[in-house]
This record gives C-alpha cells, structure tokens and sequence, in this order.
C-alpha cells in the first residue's frame, strides 16, 4: 500500500471509529507528517525498525526534549500497530523502546488537555453525568483520588461554594470550589443522585448499585477518556491534582497558598511544582521563538 493512502486510511479510522476531535487528528497528522519529512517512502511495507530507530535518533540530534520524542514516536507506533492489525503492514515495530525520562516529574495536563479530556463522559448517561462531576470537582479544588472518593454529602456546603476536606492524618482544610464545578456537581446531585438507590448514601458519588466508587473504576474511566481524547502523557487520575496546582503557579498563585488548598504538611513537597510550571514555561518559550 502507498504510505500517504497507509495515513489517510488510519487518520480516517481515528476519525470516524474512534471519534476523534479535529485538534486531536490535527496533532496525529503533525506527527506522521514531521516522520515523512525526515523519510519518505513511497510504499509502507519499505520501512523498518531500523527507520524508526534512526528517527528517534534524529529527533534526539535536534535537540527535541524526550517527551516531544516519545510522543512523536507513540504516534508511530500507534500507526503501525493499526496497519499490522489489518495486515496492511508485515514488520514488527511495537517492539521500539521508547526513550527513558530522566528526573521523574508530576505528569501535568496543558488546558486545552483538560477540556478535551472533560468532555469525553456521555453526558446523556447517568455515569457520564456522575464522571464529569467528579473530573471537574477534582481538578477545581485539587483533591487527592482518596479525598474525592470519600467526600460526603456534609463535606459540601453549596452556600459557601467550598469542600470540607479531610485529607492525610484526618488533618482538616475548606477548599473553594469554582463556579464551574459547581454546575457540574449540582447536575449530579439534582439529576442522578436523587434517583440512585443509595441516596441516602453519606457520601456524594456512587455508582449504580448505590455504593462508593472504587479506585479501580476510577482509574479505568480516566485511562478511558484519556484514549478517547487522544492524549499522550500518560496520566492517572492523580494527574488532575497535579495539573492544578501548576495551573495555579502558572497564573501568579503564590506558593504558600498553593501548599494550603493541596494539604501539603511541608513546603517542600509543593515546591516540586514551581519545577515543572518553569519547564512548561520554558518550552512554551522554546516553541515561540522556533515559530520566529
């Protein structure tokens, strides 16, 4: 098959099977076509592991930082995965290693990230009603999987527009919740909890037998919504919590403040973000003067 018809019928099966939004397909077609300039063939069975491992070789030699690279080569896979599939492509590539990040920091979401994943929960469904809230509740005030997991209806004060939060050691702290978030957990509240069989459940978000949601269910939502929202860092749902906090320092929140909504013991523990929101800021720096 010819490798631009190889492209068209993947981006196609993205579009149409996965339901990808525009901007996803957008950065998918980025990739593979960042891939074509470095070689083009004109048949897709031409290529070999060896051309994707000097790929990987020549993105590293322009200076590209290893998440750009592991991205731009998780595409790759992911195309040539989906060719093996339908037996269009013969070779093996899914056996590439990936480069290893070098100091491990907080996985943190870009905005545009984050709305994309909030809008992947069906929200003509009971559970997609239910997962939005719980999404954006998490992200607007920062809360730990456990913290979430365990809010009770009397940890929520809707005149107050605050969360009373226990987090580590039963230490206690009020947490605001945004307007936005708000919506969100009142639609859940009005239109799906009410009717649930355990409404007269101490805690906020259950599931349809009426109990806790579970860590585990969460977790698979998330990697869910992750998959259907085509994006790449690989995230938990931790990641929110982390997203917000950078968002926060990225904005001009001062550290100390930061420390008290996220119920760190210690300074020092919140200070890993001011890491990651400089290396955000950086590369966003990189990215404006590459385009000069």
């Amino acid at each position: 098959m010819k490798t631009r018809v190889a492209i068209d019928e993947f981006l196609q099966y993205l579009e149409v099977e996965r339901g990808l939004t525009k901007n996803t397909l957008s950065a998918y077609e980025d990739d593979l076509k960042f891939f074509l300039e470095y070689k083009e063939l004109e048949n897709i069975n031409d290529y070999s592991y060896d051309d994707i491992d000097e790929y990987i070789q020549h993105l590293s030699s322009l200076g590209k930082s290893t998440k750009t690279i592991i991205r731009r080569v998780t595409t790759i896979r992911l195309f040539f995965n989906f060719l093996e599939k339908n037996n269009i492509y013969k070779n093996k590539t899914h056996i590439i290693e990936l480069p290893k990040l070098g100091v491990h920091l907080p996985s943190v979401l870009s905005l545009e990230d984050i709305e994309s994943l909030f809008e992947q929960p069906n929200m003509t469904k009971d559970s997609g009603i239910r997962d939005r809230a719980m999404l954006e509740v998490m992200y607007a005030c920062g809360l730990r999987v456990s913290e979430l997991l365990n809010l009770k209806m009397s940890n929520f004060s809707s005149s107050l527009n605050c969360l009373k939060i226990y987090g580590k050691g039963n230490k206690e702290r009020m947490v605001p919740i945004s307007e936005y978030a708000l919506i969100y957990l009142n639609k859940y509240i009005k239109e799906v909890r009410m009717k649930n069989r355990g409404r007269n459940s101490p805690y906020i978000f259950l599931n349809n037998r009426g109990e806790v949601i579970s860590r585990q269910y969460f977790w698979r939502q998330i990697k869910k919504y992750q998959e259907n929202a085509g994006i790449f860092v690989d995230i938990s749902p931790h990641t929110l919590r982390h997203s917000f906090a950078t968002h926060l320092l990225e904005n001009g929140a001062k550290l100390r403040m930061v420390q008290e909504v996220l119920g760190h013991s210690s300074i020092t523990t919140t200070q890993i973000y001011t890491h990651v929101s400089s290396k955000r800021i950086l590369s966003a720096y990189d990215i404006y003067m590459n385009k000069k």
